[in-house]
C-alpha cells in the first residue's frame, strides 16, 4: 500500500497555486448551488454551478490523496464523503434540494476546514488522531 500510503509525501509542482485555484473555483460553484437549494431555481439556472463544484471538488480530493493517502483515513476525508452523501440525497431522499442539507453542509465545511489538527488529523476509524507515524510504524490497524 506505500503507492497511497507514501513514506514521505509526494511533490506536486505548483501545487499551492493549483489549490487555491481550484479552491475558488469550488467556492463558485457552492455558491450558485445556493439557486438549487436555498431558492430552488430551475435546474437549467444551476447545472453548471453543480459541475463546477463537483469537478473541482473531485480534483481537490485526488490531489490530496496523490500526495498522501492518509487524508482518506481522517476526518477531514470523511467530511468529504459525508458532505458528498448528503448533497447527493436529493437524487434518492428528496424530490427536490433540501436548504437544511445545504446549510448543514455548508457547516460541517467551515467547522472541519478550521478545526485544529487534532480534530481534522482524527480516524473515526481508529479512534485516534492519525499521523504518518502510525503508518509507517504499521500500527494503525491496531486499536
Amino acid at each position: 500500500m506505500s503507492w497511497l500510503f507514501p513514506i514521505e509525501k509526494r511533490d506536486l509542482p505548483g501545487r499551492r497555486w493549483l489549490s487555491i485555484g481550484l479552491r475558488t473555483l469550488h467556492l463558485i460553484g457552492i455558491a450558485g448551488l445556493a439557486g438549487a437549494y436555498l431558492f430552488h431555481l430551475p435546474h437549467s439556472e444551476w447545472s453548471g454551478y453543480l459541475w463546477l463544484a463537483v469537478i473541482s471538488g473531485s480534483l481537490m480530493a485526488c490531489i490530496a490523496v496523490y500526495v498522501d493517502g492518509i487524508w482518506l483515513l481522517q476526518l477531514r476525508g470523511h467530511a468529504i464523503f459525508l458532505k458528498l452523501f448528503l448533497l447527493s440525497s436529493v437524487f434518492w431522499l428528496f424530490d427536490e434540494p433540501q436548504s437544511g442539507i445545504y446549510l448543514l453542509v455548508i457547516l460541517i465545511s467551515g467547522i472541519v476546514s478550521h478545526a485544529p489538527g487534532k480534530v481534522r488529523y482524527y480516524s473515526l476509524w481508529h479512534r485516534k488522531v492519525l499521523t504518518k507515524a502510525d503508518l509507517i510504524n504499521k500500527n494503525c490497524g491496531e486499536s
